[in-house]
């Protein structure tokens, strides 16, 4: 069988099979003269666009399910590619090393796992999955078929780190010292950034509209509910629907959520509890919320705030300290007291050399899942309107049917995970 054939029969198997792309077997099929990597993405719109380029790579393939988005991306890309409509008929093509899923997130489990049974390693946009089961699944392939994930935000590994002025290794520094103490509490709120998109909410007076002749809407929604076609629901602002993402915690919660986890060394595990202070919300569209609180088996804690309730706490608290926005600290001569300190280990931050020499991501399908894992308890507190216990081992709710119903959500037929 060739490969296309023996994808499109749907019989790989991990351990009979795995699909390797010829650049890791010292071939040249896949790679550029100028020996970049390879990649497709999918899903066109403004951010995809935004990521036409990235070191040591070339877009040889693009799909979207609106015509205006393709057309756009053509204009942007200086070489030929492929023009897809349906990412399925995308993954069969055998010279695409890397697939970058830029979609809503409602679409990022399902296409992410296909790309890795495709053979293709994965770069998917946050939240890395709409659901915790969805998470879970997506881990379990990229595992098992030996493929790189890179999840796309950034900063526990570079670029200054919110309101604190500095990267992230200063304050990982800081934290692995033990200067602070411990538990240590983390508040995330407007001071680190956290009100940008803090509104970002739906709408619950859609009225139904005719879908526009550029675009498929039935691909589009894909596994979700069928709702009748808005613009709202689309493109710039699906953001604001829970059947598509969780509003702006969906979309920003991952980016502040991910650090602190680092920050904290529990890549590993999840909070044992989740207390939110909200109003009761709308069956479809995200609403405002207050406040969050997760906490961990140790009593660290991550406080949500965002409201901007305790708009003077410290950063990072500990018994012994507290790291305020600025990198100002309570601690006398802190600096000079880290430099007694060795600095933390370093990670893997460049994807193509990850997918060249086959080293796992800074921020990979096993410590993105549990900082998605994260946001996703807080959505579903948020949206149930109660605190809920969380094990994080098991990855579900203790005793709490709805809850649970919620790690695991249905999928519109075909689709599945």
């Amino acid at each position: 069988m060739d490969r296309r054939k023996f994808i499109k029969k749907g019989v790989v198997s991990a351990a009979a099979f795995t699909i390797v792309p010829s650049f890791v077997l010292g071939g040249t099929k896949h790679v550029a003269p100028s020996d970049q990597l390879t990649k497709a993405i999918i899903g066109v719109g403004s951010m995809g666009r935004g990521h036409i380029e990235y070191d040591n790579t070339r877009v040889v393939a693009i799909c979207d399910v609106d015509k205006n988005h393709i057309d756009m991306a053509r204009q942007r890309i200086p070489n030929p590619v492929k023009v897809y409509h349906d990412y399925r008929e995308m993954l069969l093509n055998p010279d695409i090393d890397i697939v970058h899923v830029v979609t809503p997130p409602h679409w990022h489990g399902v296409m992410s796992i296909d790309a890795a049974k495709a053979g293709k390693d994965v770069w998917c946009e946050k939240p890395m999955t709409r659901t915790i089961g969805e998470g879970i699944r997506l881990k379990d392939t990229i595992a098992r078929y030996e493929r790189i994930f890179r999840l796309n935000t950034w900063f526990r590994f570079r670029g200054n780190f919110y309101g604190l002025g500095t990267t992230v290794e200063p304050v990982k520094k800081l934290v692995d010292s033990g200067m602070l103490g411990w538990p240590l509490k983390f508040t995330v709120n407007a001071a680190t950034g956290f009100d940008w998109k803090f509104q970002w909410v739906g709408r619950t007076d859609l009225d139904v509209q005719p879908v526009p002749s550029e675009l498929d809407y039935e691909m589009w929604l894909g596994p979700a509910p069928f709702k009748p076609y808005h613009p709202h629901r689309v493109h710039n602002t699906f953001r604001g629907y829970w059947d598509y993402d969780g509003g702006g915690l969906g979309d920003m919660g991952q980016h502040y959520l991910d650090p602190v986890q680092y920050l904290l060394g529990k890549d590993d595990t999840s909070p044992v509890r989740v207390d939110v202070d909200a109003p009761q919300q709308h069956p479809d569209a995200a609403g405002k919320w207050n406040r969050v609180e997760l906490t961990y088996e140790d009593g660290c804690k991550i406080i949500l705030d965002g409201e901007n309730r305790d708009k003077d706490a410290a950063y990072i608290e500990g018994p012994d300290g507290k790291l305020f926005p600025g990198f100002k600290s309570d601690i006398p001569d802190l600096q000079k007291k880290l430099a007694a300190f060795p600095d933390p280990e370093p990670q893997v931050t460049d994807f193509s050399d990850a997918v060249r020499k086959r080293k796992t991501f800074a921020l990979n399908e096993m410590n993105g899942f549990r900082s998605c894992t994260l946001v996703n308890m807080a959505i579903i507190a948020i949206r149930l309107g109660r605190s809920l216990d969380f094990d994080p081992v098991k990855c579900e709710f203790i005793n709490d049917h709805a809850a649970n119903l919620m790690v695991n959500q249905p999928m519109r037929a075909p689709w599945n995970v």
